[in-house]
């Protein structure tokens, strides 16, 4: 084959790749509910990411009583209305967002980077380490997440970062068992037999020709478990054992104006609503990105 013909094959190939990339885009596009929530995702990550700029009293977000003006209702002053010690709360969740959005990130990709390499191990050498990478995985799952986060972190003891690292112990088995099913159903494929016999070493097997053809479903499954680990750092904050006053955190927010439920409802609602408003958004376009990633 001449060298006209390999540019030839090379542009085709180019542009069916583009037009790949521009389909699947359409294909987001077509799906509103995923628009949307992908703007909202982007609205409270940015208000996160500059949140002493955007928040109306920044000093009242990091925790600065202003007992002058508690328990204030929704006002011009006062967006969202002010809590039992004055803090503006519009200001309270733009921080609060904070300890959200990067802390459930960073359950996500710290399970990530445990789980996915013992997965492909477990997936590709069926020997004694992968069937004790695959026991420990059925011990550590046969705990509920959250209680094992709330043991560790009652033993450690309270703070962000140990809630942090507490929720991040039981969460990893469930990648390593979502790739190590993957890597089975891969390691027969031709091309991984034909790396086999060329005398490639299994770690760059598993790196090269493995791993990136099974990144679409381990993404996917990144995105939809942002909300439950935002959800399970609100539970161990409102126990107690998270982040601590008078720093924000929407799951102590919640339980703090619990108490004042039937009267300054606002207190609780807020807070409450933003994390059901970026747990719903990061569900929905975890789904919309499943279905264009893997539309079987």
């Amino acid at each position: 084959m001449q060298t006209n013909d390999f540019k030839k094959l090379a542009r085709e190939a180019l542009a069916d790749h583009r037009k790949a990339r521009a389909y699947k885009l359409r294909l987001f596009l077509k799906k509103k509910l995923a628009v949307l929530s992908s703007l909202a995702l982007l609205i409270i990550m940015l208000s996160a990411i500059f949140a002493p700029w955007v928040a109306p009293y920044p000093d009242q977000g990091r925790g600065d009583i202003n007992l002058e003006e508690r328990l204030q209702p929704f006002s011009k002053k006062h967006f969202l209305g002010t809590d039992i010690y004055g803090r503006d709360l519009l200001s309270r969740v733009i921080f609060g967002a904070r300890v959200s959005v990067f802390g459930g990130f960073f359950i996500v990709i710290m399970a990530a980077l445990i789980g996915v390499p013992l997965g492909l191990w477990a997936g590709y050498r069926e020997g004694v380490s992968g069937a004790v990478i695959m026991r420990t995985v059925e011990l550590v799952l046969s705990f509920p997440s959250v209680l094992v986060a709330l043991g560790i972190s009652i033993v450690v003891g309270a703070g962000s970062m140990t809630a942090l690292i507490a929720l991040v112990i039981p969460w990893w088995p469930w990648y390593t068992r979502v790739v190590q099913g993957e890597v089975l159903s891969l390691k027969n494929m031709l091309y991984i037999e034909a790396a086999q016999m060329l005398g490639y070493g299994h770690f760059y097997i598993l790196f090269r020709h493995v791993l990136p053809n099974i990144l679409a479903p381990v993404i996917v499954l990144m995105l939809l478990d942002v909300g439950p680990a935002i959800i399970s750092i609100g539970v161990l904050s409102a126990l107690g054992l998270g982040t601590q006053p008078p720093n924000a955190d929407w799951g102590l927010m919640v339980w703090s104006g619990a108490q004042n439920l039937l009267g300054e409802w606002w207190i609780a609602i807020v807070p409450g609503f933003a994390m059901f408003l970026l747990v719903t958004a990061f569900n929905l376009f975890g789904d919309a990105l499943k279905d264009i990633l893997d539309p079987n």
